[in-house]
This record gives C-alpha cells, sequence and structure tokens, in this order.
C-alpha cells in the first residue's frame, strides 16, 4: 500500500520522540528511544521496514483533527455501513503539567477506537522492523502482552482483541459498533537494565496527554494576528523539543526528500544553532520564556570551549560526532536514495552560527540577568571568533557540500555577533573589548556593502563578487544590518521576489528545485518592514494556507504540484509563521523591528561614535 504523500502524515510527540502516522491510519515512523535513535516503524522510507495499521476492512474515507491545544489526533473512518474515530497518542508521564509535560516520557503510544454510527469491521496489521527496518523481532506472548524483542529493544502490543502471530507480524480483525471501544498500547522500554516497558490504559493515557498539552498551552499566550495558527505552531515546535536538555530538532524524521527522486536526502533529527536563534525568538513572540534558561543552557554545555572548528549542530544531549552513513537495505521515500542516517554538516564551518547565537541571547538578555558564568563565557568566545574568524570563507548556512565561499549571509551574521555583544557592553566585555568589537563589526558592515552589493543584479548576492542570488540576504533587515526601505535592500527584495519566487514560494537559490518555507516568510517580514504591508500580509495568508489538514508545514513545497518536500514537520517552517506573525503585528503597532541598545548598555566610547559608522 506505502505510506502515500509526506503531508499524509500526522505529528505526535511525548518530549523525547514521535510517531507519524497517516491519514489511513498506518504508523509509519516511530524511533522510541529518543528522536535520534533507531527507528521500530521505517515505512516512511520503505514499505517493508514496520508499521502498525489500524483502518477499516474495505473502502473508506476519513477526516482528522487534533483534539483542540493539543498533539492528540483524533481520525474519523466512515465506510458504507457505518463510522469510527481512532483516537492516537504519545503517553505523557501520568500528571505532568505545564512546564513539566515531557520530562519524563513512559515512551507508550495509546490508540483508541470509538464506534460513532453503524458497524464497522476493521483489521489491525502490527509488523515492528527495529533498527530501521533490519530486524524482523521476536513474537512471544507473555502474560496480556505480545512481545517483540530483537537486538537492544523490546516492544509490548496490549490489545483489545484477539491476534493471529506469523513470522515477525500480528494479524486482527473485529467489529466495532456504534458506543463500543477497543483500547491499544504499544509500549517501548531497553532490553537491558530498565525493566520492563510501562504499562497504561489507553483511555488515561489519550486523557492526560490532552490534559497535559492543554496545560502547556495554557501558560504560553499570544495575542497578536494569526493567533490560532501562531499557537499551533508553538506546539508542534514544542513536540520537537527534546525535553530533557531542552535541544530543538530541525524535524523528527530523515531522509525525506527535497526532490522526490533526489539525492538531498539528509537526516534532520538533531538540533542546529542556526535554529536555536529563530526558534528562541519565536518563543519569545509566544509568550514562552519560562524555558530560556534551558534552551540556553543547553546550549552552552552542548558548544563548550571549542579549539578548532565552531560545531553548527549537535545530537539531542549535545552530542558532536553526527558521521553520516547510508542505509543500503531501504529503498528511500518515493525511491529517493541513499538514504541516510547522520548528517556530514556537523563537520562544516558555518560562520552564521556565532551571530545567531549572540542574536538569541540579546532578545532573552531579560531572562539572561544576572548572566550565568557559562553563558558569558560562551558568548565571549563567540564574540571573539566573529572577530578572528569572520573574512574566512564557509559552507553557508545551506551548509554547501563543495567549496568553502564568503556567503553574504555568514559575513551579515558576523556582523550581528559583533553588534549585540556591542550592545551586551560591559556585561560580556571591559571597555576597550566593547572597542575592539565595535571597530570588527564597521569593518564586516563596510566589506559586505562593497564586496556583497552587485550592480549587475542590483542586489546583495549570494557570496561576494558574485552576480548569484540567495534568499539567506533577506535576513538583513531582519538582523539590523540595513533597515528594509534602504534603497539597497528595497532592491534586493524586489529582485530576489522576481527571479526566485513563483506562486508566492521562494527557493533558496535559482536552481533549488522547491520553495523554502522560512525563506518565503523571510520575504513577508522584509516587505512589511520595507511598508509594503498589505502585499505582505496577503502573501502571509498565501503561505499559511500551504499547511497539510492539521496545520503542518514540510521543510520545502514544490511550487507548482503543491507537494510537501523534505523531512516533516519542520521546525524552521513553523518558526518562520511565528516569526513572520510576529513581525507583522509589529509593523501594525508601530514597533521597531530591532530597538536600539539601552545607553547604559553601551560604553561612552560606543556612544559618542555612533555617528562614524559607515552607511
Amino acid at each position: 500500500m506505502g505510506c502515500g504523500r509526506i503531508a499524509e502524515h500526522g505529528f505526535l510527540a511525548d518530549g523525547r520522540s514521535a510517531v507519524l502516522v497517516d491519514r489511513a491510519g498506518s504508523v509509519n515512523w516511530w524511533c522510541p528511544a529518543r528522536f535520534d535513535s533507531p527507528s521500530v516503524f521505517t515505512r516512511l522510507l520503505d514499505d517493508d521496514a514496520g508499521h502498525w495499521v489500524i483502518r477499516p476492512d474495505g473502502e473508506f474515507s476519513s477526516d482528522r483533527a487534533y483534539l483542540t491545544d493539543t498533539l492528540v489526533l483524533r481520525t474519523v473512518f466512515t465506510t458504507a455501513t457505518g463510522s469510527v474515530a481512532v483516537t492516537d497518542a504519545l503517553a505523557l508521564e501520568p500528571g505532568a503539567r505545564g512546564h513539566e509535560v515531557g520530562l519524563h516520557s513512559p515512551r507508550v503510544l495509546a490508540r483508541v477506537v470509538r464506534g460513532l454510527s453503524g458497524e464497522v469491521p476493521l483489521r489491525l496489521h502490527y509488523r515492528p522492523r527495529f533498527e530501521y527496518g533490519r530486524m524482523v523481532p521476536h513474537l512471544v506472548r507473555q502474560d496480556d502482552a505480545l512481545v517483540a524483542t530483537a537486538a537492544s529493544a523490546r516492544l509490548d502490543l496490549r490489545a483489545a482483541i484477539p491476534l493471529r502471530c506469523e513470522v515477525g507480524e500480528a494479524f486482527g480483525s473485529f467489529t466495532v459498533r456504534a458506543g463500543e471501544t477497543r483500547h491499544f498500547t504499544l509500549a517501548y522500554a531497553p532490553a537491558y537494565d530498565a525493566g520492563p516497558p510501562a504499562v497504561l490504559d489507553a483511555e488515561q493515557v489519550i486523557d492526560n496527554a490532552v490534559a497535559g498539552w492543554r496545560s502547556w498551552m495554557g501558560l504560553h499566550d499570544y495575542r497578536g494576528l494569526y493567533r490560532e495558527q501562531v499557537r499551533l505552531s508553538a506546539l508542534v515546535v514544542q513536540g520537537m523539543t527534546y525535553r530533557p536538555s531542552g535541544a530543538v530538532v530541525a524535524a523528527p524524521t530523515m531522509s525525506l526528500p527535497e526532490e522526490l527522486g533526489g539525492e538531498r536526502n539528509y537526516d534532520y533529527r538533531y538540533a542546529w544553532v542556526r535554529d536555536f536563534s529563530f526558534t528562541l525568538a519565536a518563543l519569545w513572540r509566544v509568550a514562552c520564556t519560562d524555558e530560556v534558561n534551558l534552551r540556553v543552557g543547553w546550549l552552552a554545555r552542548s558548544m563548550g570551549m571549542n579549539e578548532g572548528i565552531v560545531p553548527i549542530m549537535y545530537g539531542v544531549e549535545g552530542e558532536r560526532d553526527l558521521t553520516e552513513h547510508h542505509l543500503e537495505h531501504l529503498s528511500g521515500f518515493a525511491g529517493s536514495r541513499p538514504v541516510l542516517v547522520g548528517n556530514d554538516a556537523w563537520r562544516q564551518r558555518q560562520n552564521d552560527v556565532h551571530g545567531e547565537a549572540l542574536n538569541a541571547a540579546w532578545l532573552m538578555r531579560e531572562h539572561l540577568d544576572p548572566m550565568p558564568p557559562d553563558v558569558r563565557q560562551l558568548l565571549r568566545a563567540m564574540t571573539e571568533r566573529a572577530a578572528r574568524d569572520w573574512h574566512l570563507p564557509d559552507a553557508g548556512m545551506w551548509e554547501a557540500r563543495d567549496a568553502e565561499r564568503h556567503y553574504v549571509s555568514s559575513k551579515v551574521e558576523c556582523w550581528t555577533a559583533l553588534d549585540r555583544a556591542v550592545r551586551f557592553g560591559s556585561h560580556l566585555g571591559s571597555e576597550a573589548d566593547v572597542a575592539r568589537w565595535a571597530a570588527a563589526r564597521d569593518e564586516v558592515r563596510r566589506t559586505v556593502l562593497t564586496r556583497g552589493w552587485s550592480d549587475r543584479a542590483m542586489a546583495f548576492t549570494a557570496a561576494f563578487d558574485t552576480d548569484e542570488l540567495d534568499a539567506s540576504v533577506l535576513l538583513m533587515p531582519l538582523v539590523g544590518f540595513l533597515p528594509a526601505d534602504d534603497p539597497r535592500m528595497r532592491s534586493t527584495i524586489r529582485t530576489i521576489e522576481e527571479r526566485l519566487s513563483h506562486d508566492g514560494l521562494l527557493r533558496r537559490w535559482e536552481g533549488d528545485p522547491a520553495g523554502f518555507v522560512i525563506c518565503s516568510f523571510w520575504l513577508v517580514s522584509c516587505l512589511a518592514l520595507a511598508g509594503e504591508r498589505d502585499r505582505a500580509g496577503q502573501l502571509f495568508e498565501r503561505l499559511a494556507g500551504r499547511v497539510n489538514d492539521l496545520g503542518l508545514f514540510a521543510e520545502q513545497i514544490d511550487p507548482y504540484s503543491g507537494e510537501a518536500l523534505g523531512n516533516f514537520p519542520q521546525a524552521f517552517s513553523h518558526i518562520g509563521l511565528i516569526n513572520g506573525a510576529g513581525d507583522l503585528t509589529d509593523v501594525d503597532a508601530g514597533r521597531h523591528h530591532l530597538p536600539p541598545a539601552p545607553e547604559w548598555l553601551i560604553p561612552a566610547a560606543e556612544q559618542s561614535g555612533r555617528a562614524a559608522k559607515v552607511e
């Protein structure tokens, strides 16, 4: 049957891992130990690599939605003889509420089937395949559970129906009438030293997950434009947070293709420093500031004191070696190979990370006062690296795997690091340090304005001394490097929109196969800040309508077919929606995008030198 389209999937989370289940009732992805652990269901990448289906036996239609303010999914199946609802949730710790949600996961997937009308024959097919589909587990009946074991993993399936077992899989057929329910739970535990998997009641799992997610949502209010879309996106980003450390994964999946049948199929189950900055900005928008110390603390511990190239990404507990390898036994989504585990981008130099980290800290400065010593040490070290390394070529924020170049957005982010360090002033360094950082900042700016601009393209370009375009330069007004209504920036925005945009979706560069969602939201923000508020709002609404039926964004969208592409759901895309809505709200309220630094944060030497900055 296959797993259909990427956008057909719903997303469940528990603070450690995620499940993807399609609208036909098939669980096609679950890495139960944590986001980047080996999967037990891998149908997303190969039809034979494991799934768990509960669906009507015969023709049906389906309609689905999240229960309000939760990541609990309810799918209604309608057949010629009746209708049933299947409610799916990953268990949260019983009684966990607010900021405790997700800290301790029981690692249980619950499914409850409830008859709504008439009667509906259904079937169950359970086919676990451990280690990314490599291993067929042993199935053994033990008390009231069907236990699957292989290598270091164990799954206990408890089903309210009789099951027929074959080698490595189980089948069941049952009928549900109006008012009847059937309960199913699937619990994971490591095979050694952890005890057996948790035994939980499916109805209680659902009820507790509903209460837990709603309690978290109740702590995070947002009163700006597009409130419902923003709140859902905030919930999705929280669902992609590994709660024990505070790391946010780029996506819960791996190797979903940027182009069907193509080779750019990367593992996104890790945390990027770049995403960290935009995530904190998004949380700031939705009044979710209580977790700042957790997230900043994760960054400080993960980055430590590096003598070599600063890693741009980490495992969810701060691991650095994310060496990439191929899974040759998997056919890939829609035949898109290679299927990759790990991501060799961890080896790259990306000079943009300095600015992203400093900007995140600046946004959250009120919550870092007093500044923890490890955070201060980290920010100082990154500032010094920006001052020292800004002139070096790098792989750029799109992680080019060919030669390093002098990417303009990387230089701009080095400027951002130095600018925010100057704003922090004595909180980060001595007066001499700040003066030195200010001088380096202004040198970066002069160089970007000279070598990053192309008279032929009439735009700031991808890299120094080229005419190639890149949507990442739209960050320039968003970080305060240049006002959006500066003539050079207006020309850049216009040129990028004309040459890289189609049907409201903006590609990263010419030749990029699909629109990149967050870049499209950057365009929204730039238009709004440049005074084109009405057009920015229209573009936002077109983009916000590109989600799937559950409100979920992929990384990219084909501008011609509308097909969702890349890993799914994508934190970057949802963060783009939040920040885009926030920028529109700020513009309507007359708030400046980047307020000036308070005078007390700036040394006298910098205050008197403001007029001398190169324009």
